[in-house]
């Protein structure tokens, strides 16, 4: 069984107060990066409807990485998840473009791109990832279920206010609502474009 990535978000209006309680609570900075992201798909173009993704990811190192959706136990059949749970496998690998040529030769193709820049903090048995994409800015908290709460409620997040998609079905629904021309979420096709975030907010909160 592939271990279980468990994690949740929250949109931030003002990232600054969010960094100054982390470091008040003792938060250890662990990294600072900007990532480039290629997501791949194979020929039938079906792993992001599946909820599948295999992505090759440069920071400050290069890692590859396949998430898959777990199946639901009976009694959760029909529920909203509390948490985003995924199957998560990962590996480090030595070279970026030698990595992208295998994928593409043995049938995958790049199908999108995405950026984002990251400051990456431990808080008790928490990672907190403070994120910086392209339309907006988000806060993932990650661990287990109950430390995840806990740590939610110590950064005083309203957990009602909890998002579960992740930053591709975001930014799914602002290339239709915004007409966007463009796949890539990189900050270059952001350059000139002002999002308001606050008026999509609502779209992406867990009910």
């Amino acid at each position: 069984m592939p271990p279980l990535e468990i994690e949740v978000k929250f949109y931030l209006t003002d990232i600054n107060p969010l960094k100054e309680r982390l470091l008040l609570l003792g938060a250890n900075l662990k990294n600072n990066s900007f990532e480039k992201n290629i997501r791949f798909e194979n020929q039938k173009n079906s792993l992001y409807h599946e909820k599948s993704l295999l992505r090759l990811r440069r920071s400050d190192k290069t890692t590859l990485t396949f998430k898959s959706e777990p199946p639901k136990p009976p009694e959760q059949a029909g529920r909203q998840n509390e948490f985003k749970i995924l199957h998560e496998l990962e590996v480090s690998v030595d070279d970026f473009e030698t990595m992208q040529q295998i994928l593409e030769a043995i049938g995958f193709h790049p199908e999108q791109v995405y950026e984002k820049k990251r400051k990456t903090y431990v808080l008790g048995n928490t990672e907190i990832c403070i994120d910086t994409m392209p339309f907006a800015d988000f806060i993932e908290i990650e661990g287990k279920k109950e430390e995840i709460k806990k740590t939610a409620g110590l950064l005083k997040l309203d957990w009602n206010q909890r998002i579960l998609a992740n930053y591709l079905e975001i930014f799914s629904v602002l290339k239709r609502k915004l007409k966007l021309p463009f796949t890539d979420i990189t900050f270059d096709n952001f350059k000139d474009i002002d999002v308001d975030f606050d008026k999509f907010s609502h779209l992406f909160v867990a009910s």
